[in-house]
């Protein structure tokens, strides 16, 4: 799990970084400014194994906060614009959603399988 949670701290990073390529809004950045700590927390767990638990559960509550953060996806439907009036805003809020949400339940799924293994 923390080569995935590289991984998935790398995405954030790169996609806020992509996503803010013109924009003059600060609020394009949230997917990297959450991607970043995922980022840490899985070198951390990589590179010191005896902290990866604590490492690992880091990670994961800032990946609820970018599933929590994806529901704002549906903010827009009451807007004249509709879901997509601002696509790159829609589209990292339905990213954040959906990445946010597969990764925490692998989380929960590799906790609970850890927690197997110790009994």
């Amino acid at each position: 799990m923390a080569l995935l949670t590289i991984g998935y701290g790398l995405l954030l990073i790169v996609w806020g970084g992509v996503v803010s390529i013109g924009s003059q809004s600060m609020t394009s950045w949230i997917p990297a400014m959450l991607g970043a700590p995922i980022f840490i927390s899985g070198l951390l767990a990589h590179f010191v194994p005896a902290k990866k638990k604590i490492w690992m559960h880091i990670a994961v509550v800032f990946a609820v906060l970018s599933f929590l953060g994806g529901f704002r996806f549906f903010a827009a439907m009451g807007s004249e614009d509709g879901l997509f009036g601002k696509p790159r805003a829609a589209v990292s809020q339905l990213m954040l959603l959906i990445t946010g949400g597969v990764y925490t339940v692998l989380c929960i799924r590799s906790f609970i399988a850890a927690r197997k293994n110790e009994s």
